[in-house]
């Protein structure tokens, strides 16, 4: 395939192998996402956004796996230097009990879990973050997020924004407040508390309309003043938020609110827990998301892009005592640790923030200019971007008929697109996918 040249090919999508791919998947799997019938098959060409179905169908993969495929397909500037890495078994080991290297230190050919963990204090040292703890999953780098905080503080309230989600494990689940699938009648934490989310980047204190700030001040200070609020700040052990929602609707949050979390949280010493594991490592131009906003966070929760969970941190948070956090194959899955220290390096070493900012900034300015009646915002930082639709309806049909074209979309909050191409996107298929997206709104239409 020719990245240069290649272009979305749909002959009928999903096609009789995908079909029957997919009933055989779910012979044996439970019930989850699955967002389309779409088939990819790993054995043909694919290469950036461009992918290969088992029908023999060329997409654009305008999704990266929800964002977890930050250099989309193949990318030979990770793919060489991970070809030379002759597999071993084990593959995984029993990262937090026995450790894994090769060579003399600092002089070794292939990064180790190590090295991506001091290539996250690195990016995090302007927090002053120093220690990492490695887990398998977001949710479990959530979870250790939130066990940190109340280890730390010794305080066991916590408080979150509605509209959000941090994972799927029981802890993460208590913290969400999107969809009521997500947590409806699982049991929960307790003494969790939320406040409304910024629904307008352009707000004020005096124009807000979506709750936050009120005449008396914003609902956060509210509900934590000392002397009338529902809970005493000095027993909150975290306040979590997304510095970008995600599923709950990109929703990109104003200054005045980021100002407002800042001062709270510097009024009060609170442990500010920064979820980025959707937004995060150079999706919006900056490698954290909270790089953009005027608030520090004690904690980042990060994974996806980052190919393993990760909670990163300052060694005063994390407990001293050993054994109080552990994780079987954490720190120990060494294909999935290079290949996150790998994605970092091919970030910084070809510009990648910069190219997400240029790219983002050209797809935000073409969607504007294209103006389809049928879209009611368009927004993002970086290539963490979103197509926001009159309706829910609307925005399903334009989901499928961008499918039935060969670019493929993910859906979030009640009414949006997300659209996350690789970070290595060129102009031109930046401009394809722009084309792409507007035909699938005039088929809607």
């Amino acid at each position: 395939m020719d990245r240069d040249t290649a272009e979305p090919a749909v002959s009928s999508i999903p096609g009789e192998r995908a079909r029957e791919w997919v009933e055989y998947h779910h012979e044996s799997a439970a019930p989850s996402t699955y967002v389309y019938d779409f088939v990819w098959d790993y054995t043909e060409p694919a290469e950036g956004p461009f992918c290969t179905d088992v029908d023999g169908n060329v997409l654009m993969d305008f999704t990266s796996h929800v964002a977890a495929s930050p250099l989309g397909y193949n990318n030979p500037k990770l793919m060489d230097r991970m070809a030379e890495f002759d597999l071993v078994d084990p593959m995984k080991i029993a990262g937090q009990d026995f450790y894994a290297a090769s060579g003399e230190l600092g002089d070794h050919p292939f990064p180790t879990p190590a090295d991506l963990m001091d290539r996250l204090t690195d990016r995090s040292d302007h927090y002053g973050m120093d220690t990492v703890f490695l887990s398998n999953s977001g949710a479990e780098a959530v979870e250790n997020a939130i066990k940190i905080s109340y280890d730390h503080t010794g305080a066991d309230y916590g408080i979150t924004f509605q509209g959000a989600f941090h994972g799927r494990t029981l802890g993460a689940l208590s913290l969400n407040r999107s969809k009521s699938v997500y947590r409806r009648e699982f049991p929960e934490i307790s003494k969790v508390h939320d406040v409304p989310f910024c629904d307008d980047r352009t707000c004020d204190p005096e124009s807000c309309s979506c709750g936050f700030f009120t005449g008396e001040g914003s609902q956060l200070r509210k509900l934590l003043d000392p002397q009338r609020g529902a809970v005493h700040p000095d027993d909150v052990a975290y306040l979590i938020v997304e510095p970008i929602q995600g599923e709950g609707g990109y929703r990109f949050p104003s200054d005045a609110f980021a100002e407002e979390i800042a001062d709270i949280c510097e009024e009060h010493d609170l442990t500010l827990v920064a979820d980025e594991i959707q937004s995060g490592v150079g999706r919006t131009g900056e490698f954290w998301a909270s790089d953009h906003y005027p608030f520090d966070p004690d904690v980042i929760a990060s994974a996806k892009g980052l190919r393993v969970g990760a909670t990163i941190s300052r060694e005063e948070v994390f407990p001293e005592q050993t054994s109080r956090l552990s994780s079987t194959w954490g720190a120990g899955d060494i294909v999935s640790a290079l290949q996150g220290a790998l994605t970092l390096d091919v970030i910084d070493d070809y510009d990648l923030m910069d190219n997400a900012v240029v790219r983002g900034r050209g797809f935000l300015e073409a969607m504007r200019d294209a103006g389809p009646e049928s879209v009611v915002d368009v927004r993002g930082k970086g290539l963490m971007l979103a197509v926001e639709f009159d309706s829910k309806e609307r925005r399903d049909d334009v989901q499928a008929a961008a499918m039935g074209r060969g670019l493929l979309t993910l859906a979030c909050g009640h009414k949006t697109l997300r659209i996350l191409p690789p970070l290595d996107v060129t102009e031109r298929e930046i401009a394809l996918g722009v084309d792409l997206l507007t035909d699938a709104i005039e088929d809607a239409a």
